[in-house]
């Protein structure tokens, strides 16, 4: 794997990795902050009742009054503003007119263009009162998200996020998804490096200041094995257990990591639910 400086290389994937600097950081603050405002305006929405189809034309209607644009939007054919995945979907659930009950668990993934840039997040919402099995499937991703992202900095490597993240999980007797892994972006959705959430510490990728990407483990109560449903889209735990996933957006900077979709409102840890805004 090599790099390029991210000011002239095009704006395509070539298999290299992008190396941004001070202009494409402060890019990237205020499309993470969107998403992050975005998902906050959720907490009071996520209910018995509420369908997600709901939740995500109340997605798309924010980023249009905001100026943005869902990057899912007919992106490869995809007709919704979000992914909603419930209960046993591990990700790419597609919004529709079911009613969320009593005792879901759904995770909202959203990614928003703002002047180019991609800001990329989802969390976990609870929905009314969840089984404790589900609050401690979430409490454990959420944690494992951020043990992964407390070992990036330069000269750190892929590995180690990996590393952190399925340690700490199988330690937890949970699984982590193995087909579905975080990503580069910036001015692409999608871009080098892939982020696997499982490995060895001190390989794969070594990290340089300036690098843009994602981490979001996607973590089952049982097997770590899906499959995509006849949509093309939708994965679900074979073995029909529950999933959970959170993601930030972050970049390498020269002393460590920064995190550009943090919850203004400090509502990124769970559990997050309707009640949580009193």
């Amino acid at each position: 794997m090599t790099y390029v400086d991210a000011a002239v290389a095009p704006l395509r994937k070539t298999g290299q990795i992008k190396i941004h600097g001070a202009a494409a950081f402060e890019c990237m603050r205020k499309a993470g902050r969107l998403v992050a405002e975005c998902l906050d305006m959720l907490v009071g929405e996520v209910r018995p009742g509420v369908t997600t189809e709901h939740i995500d034309r109340l997605v798309l209607d924010f980023a249009r009054s905001h100026g943005a644009i869902p990057a899912t939007l007919m992106y490869r054919g995809y007709r919704k503003a979000t992914c909603t995945s419930i209960n046993h979907v591990v990700c790419h659930g597609i919004p529709n007119e079911k009613p969320l009950k009593d005792g879901d668990i759904v995770n909202v993934d959203v990614t928003l263009i703002v002047d180019g840039w991609h800001g990329d997040s989802s969390r976990m919402f609870g929905v009314g009162a969840i089984p404790r099995r589900a609050e401690r499937l979430i409490d454990v991703t959420y944690e494992a998200m951020m043990r992964g992202i407390s070992t990036i900095r330069p000269g750190s490597t892929t590995g180690d996020i990996g590393a952190a993240i399925q340690t700490f999980v199988e330690g937890q007797h949970m699984s982590v998804v193995r087909d579905f892994c975080g990503h580069g972006l910036g001015r692409l959705f999608h871009d080098e490096p892939n982020i696997v959430h499982v490995g060895r510490a001190g390989e794969g990728i070594v990290l340089r200041p300036g690098i843009l990407f994602t981490v979001e483990p996607m973590i089952n109560l049982g097997r770590p094995h899906v499959k995509v449903l006849s949509d093309c889209w939708t994965a679900v735990t074979r073995d029909r257990s529950l999933s959970a996933q959170f993601e930030h957006t972050i970049g390498v900077t020269d002393s460590g990591v920064e995190i550009f979709t943090l919850s203004p409102q400090g509502l990124d840890k769970p559990p997050i639910t309707a009640s949580a805004r009193g």
